[in-house]
């Protein structure tokens, strides 16, 4: 086909034409845009809540984890506090022993000498019973000591044998006694 138009008729068509390509292509890339946005925008709604719900169960993780550590931090301190209180009752149930031996030994007259000395302990109201043995000069001396020992408020139940009071000298003697 022969085109009888003039030149500036045949660039007024081209321009059209490249217009209405542009138009037609701007339009496809519009539309592409349009769609590529619909594509995108649930991936993007879909992704961000999921990042929401793992910062809550992250935030819940770190939540139980903190729980879990207070639990075993509470049962440390309740461990502790049961060793401690062991080791409270275990000091006010002890005895003085430095104590207990001066007080002995300040109730033995200088004349007396002991040969045994034992401990043993006791369960019920008393913590030990206490036994000596030793020797005493005369009679006299001895009944002293028993005095100056019944006096003596730690020393309970003081108790003398009565085959310790036939001599009238030279006494080997042994007695019992309890503490509290």
């Amino acid at each position: 086909m022969i085109n009888l138009l003039p030149l500036s008729e045949k660039n007024n068509l081209k321009l059209e034409e490249k217009l209405k390509l542009t138009i037609i292509l701007g339009f496809l890339f519009l539309l592409f845009l349009v769609c590529l946005i619909l594509v995108l925008l649930p991936s993007k709604i879909y992704l961000e809540n999921e990042v929401a719900a793992r910062k809550i169960l992250f935030s819940q993780t770190e939540k139980e984890s903190e729980v879990v550590k207070m639990k075993d931090l509470e049962r440390k301190i309740n461990k502790l506090n049961q060793n401690l209180s062991k080791l409270n009752s275990f000091y006010q149930e002890k005895i003085d022993w430095v104590r207990l031996l001066e007080k002995l030994s300040q109730t033995l007259p200088s004349e007396m000498y002991l040969r045994n000395l034992s401990f043993t302990p006791l369960t019920k109201d008393y913590r030990f019973q206490v036994t000596l043995s030793g020797f005493s000069p005369t009679r006299e001396v001895l009944m002293s000591f028993k005095r100056d020992l019944e006096k003596e408020e730690e020393f309970k139940e003081v108790y003398f044998p009565p085959a310790n009071w036939m001599k009238p000298e030279n006494i080997d003697f042994n007695l019992n006694f309890k503490i509290q």
